[in-house]
């Protein structure tokens, strides 16, 4: 089954073309600064036929423009990897959220438009994935579209766990709940450690990177998540604040800051850059935290420190661990969170090689051989894990 997997974001269009169950990729692509009129950049790569492409300086205006400008590499003669867009079976987008649909679906228009009423809860996520549907929808009319939400994963979680203590007509009316995301990157960190080890596992995936969060995954299973109702909650992101006292945001409207300067501060210039001044970046704050930047090390200690007490949190949850896993930019590539997190751990068994946290594979055990938690990198394939969801549920 073609299945081809698009990622969206707020200024970019990511593709990767699978011919699944076979989870290698075909043809990937991504065009960076959608948008712009004169700065567009396109880099495409045929693995069937080694053919590749690297353009710059490109007019991109719009989604319109760089799904066609990917649709003619995909079937040109000498760079795609197919004859005509009709062999392609089916497009999977690595959605968001949507009211009142929250696992695998087909984006009918009832779907986009409930993803339209929660445009409020994921700003920088829902419009431009609407946009990009649209499009597709207008260019490859009849074609099955699918939304894999990033709460699909995180359904399994029990009702006690995604409730909050609000009056229960909220959560009826409005769906007010923990939904949690991520769910493509933890659902694929969940396939391969069960491909490892089997059936049975108490699992915690990290996914640390620009937006981040954890899952205390049972035998294959999320059992609940560091994300709520928003991608505003968890531990701290890189501009996003994480976890906050939901009064603090009346206190400072009595101040006199206007719900626009709030949600600027801790949506835009919160997070690791509201805390060090520096950089959204981690690697710029850990290279000014080595040069004595104080806020730049505290920005580092409140991450850590939020990361320790979900593992924990989730530890009770799970009864026990067996399993330890970091993935998402900062998760596979800062051996100093690594290093900072699982020190803090040993009374719960973790034990880490430093060696193997500095060097090595990307895929690879960091734990010590007496550790009781198994401690490993994996790094994350959220399109790989769509295109599975996908060929699960629709090439039947």
């Amino acid at each position: 089954m073609l299945i081809l997997v698009c990622n969206v974001g707020s200024t970019s269009l990511k593709y990767k073309l699978f011919n699944m169950p076979d989870p290698s990729i075909m043809v990937e692509a991504k065009i960076e600064r959608v948008g712009s009129h004169d700065s567009a950049i396109f880099t495409y790569q045929n693995h069937l036929n080694g053919a590749k492409e690297n353009m710059s300086g490109l007019c991109m205006p719009s989604y319109t423009e760089g799904i066609n400008l990917f649709l003619e590499y995909l079937t040109d003669t000498k760079m795609g990897a197919i004859q005509n867009i009709e062999a392609v079976q089916a497009i999977g987008f690595k959605t968001v959220i949507a009211k009142g649909y929250y696992g695998i679906h087909e984006l009918t228009d009832e779907v986009i438009a409930a993803m339209k009423e929660y445009i409020s809860v994921a700003p920088a996520h829902n419009p431009p994935y609407i946009e990009a549907i649209k499009k597709f929808k207008e260019i490859l009319p009849g074609r099955l579209l699918v939304g894999v939400f990033e709460t699909a994963f995180h359904t399994t979680i029990p009702l006690e766990r995604r409730m909050y203590a609000i009056p229960y007509k909220w959560y009826e009316k409005y769906g007010i709940q923990r939904l949690g995301f991520h769910g493509a990157s933890h659902g694929y960190i969940s396939r391969q450690v069960k491909k490892r080890v089997g059936g049975k596992f108490k699992l915690i995936s990290c996914h640390l990177g620009g937006s981040g969060s954890l899952c205390a995954i049972e035998d294959g299973k999320s059992v609940d998540t560091s994300f709520g109702f928003s991608l505003q909650t968890g531990t701290p992101h890189a501009n996003r604040a994480g976890d906050l006292d939901a009064y603090i945001i009346p206190y400072l409207l009595g101040q006199g800051l206007s719900m626009e300067e709030i949600l600027q501060g801790i949506d835009k210039n919160g997070g690791l850059l509201g805390i060090s001044g520096i950089s959204n970046d981690l690697r710029d704050i850990e290279e000014a935290a080595q040069d004595g930047n104080e806020r730049a090390k505290l920005a580092i200690d409140v991450f850590c420190e939020s990361i320790v007490k979900y593992i924990g949190a989730f530890y009770a949850v799970l009864g026990g661990l067996d399993y330890l896993v970091f993935t998402g930019g900062i998760g596979e590539n800062s051996a100093i969170i690594r290093h900072k997190v699982c020190t803090r751990l040993a009374h719960l068994g973790v034990e880490l090689d430093e060696a193997a946290n500095t060097n090595g594979a990307k895929d690879r055990s960091i734990s010590s051989s007496h550790s009781r938690v198994k401690v490993s990198i994996i790094p994350t394939n959220e399109e790989v894990g769509i295109a599975q969801d996908i060929f699960d549920n629709f090439s039947k």
